[in-house]
């Protein structure tokens, strides 16, 4: 049986390569700093669901946890989507880039599945 930090790396990593579009942002510090502290929360909300499963807890009482997993996540996404209009779509339309817009209905489409 596999260690839990190989399954940890082996689904990032995938993660990484099945996703990444080659395109890089640079993102000042402000953005940076509120984006990482969403996920470290949403990290430590994580570990307390791994720790509530190992101590046995209440299911509904996990599920709540995990629905608020699930609206943290939900609302990175919200300012994530929020910065990339305001900056990489909005630079690229000014430069002439018309199919990034194409590129956000795509993601668009699969953000509301």
């Amino acid at each position: 049986m596999e260690n839990t930090e190989d399954i940890k790396e082996e689904v990032t990593v995938e993660a990484w390569e099945c996703c990444c579009s080659g395109k890089h942002k640079s993102r000042d510090d402000k953005e940076y700093k509120d984006l990482m502290n969403r996920l470290k929360r949403i990290e430590g909300q994580v570990r307390g669901v791994e720790n509530m499963l190992e101590k046995d807890a209440y299911c509904t009482d996990i599920l709540m946890q995990v629905s608020a997993i699930t609206s943290a996540l939900n609302s990175f996404n919200k300012v994530l989507l929020a910065n990339h209009v305001k900056t990489c779509v909005a630079d690229n339309i000014r430069e002439g880039n018309e199919d990034v817009v194409d590129e956000l209905v795509g993601v668009l489409q699969k953000l509301m599945k």
